[in-house]
């Protein structure tokens, strides 16, 4: 009960902000929760799910009005797909690493294109660093490479994800240190079991 009552908190957020209104939100939640329990992963995965999909959206939005209106986003049992067109890297960037700030994400897939014009030579070099690193985590058995996002912006790595322990996270950090035409390393990888940032940790009730 107390899992169909969390999935109808999360069904009527969500078409709250898709702007339905509350008579049509109301006729779709059993429909909607049916749908959810029938999936994949059921219910539980469902719901979890909408909440990672809500907060990166929220995320972007309060980042962002433009980045929140350029692109698109899939969350499909933890693995969020972000699609779209953005102005700049940066952008890009940013929107990568505020997903990896929702609560439960095990893994985001990059399909941002970046529209601002010119710099074909650095762009190619920063693709070449981005595939160069994608291919040494993949065949290396120390790293999850499932678990990181690569982006290269005029030389600079950014390393977004979660890292299994530290000794994964010094070794990662040092193979991108190690690659050709690597400037600089900036890190966004948190440890495994570690509180997202904006996330609030648990409060145990005080005594009294």
């Amino acid at each position: 009960m107390k899992n169909i009552i969390t999935a109808a908190v999360a069904v009527i957020a969500f078409v709250g902000l898709s702007g339905c209104t509350p008579v049509t939100a109301a006729a779709g939640i059993g429909a909607g929760i049916g749908i959810a329990a029938a999936q994949e992963g059921g219910l539980k995965t469902a719901v979890t799910d909408k909440a990672i999909h809500l907060k990166v959206s929220d995320l972007w939005l309060s980042h962002s009005g433009e980045m929140y209106r350029k692109l698109n986003l899939t969350v499909k049992e933890g693995r969020v797909l972000v699609a779209g067109s953005v102005p700049t890297a940066d952008m890009r960037v940013e929107a990568v690493r505020l997903a990896w700030q929702a609560e439960g994400v095990r893994q985001v897939i990059n399909e941002i294109a970046v529209d601002e014009g010119g710099g074909v030579t650095g762009y190619v070099g920063d693709a070449w660093i981005s595939s160069n690193l994608k291919t040494q985590f993949v065949f290396d058995k120390k790293v999850q490479s499932i678990n990181y996002n690569i982006e290269t912006v005029n030389g600079t790595v950014y390393l977004m994800g979660i890292a299994q322990d530290n000794a994964e996270l010094t070794h990662v950090l040092g193979l991108a240190r190690n690659t050709r035409s690597v400037k600089n390393v900036v890190s966004y990888v948190r440890l495994r079991g570690e509180t997202p940032p904006g996330v609030l940790e648990p409060t145990t009730p005080s005594a009294g």
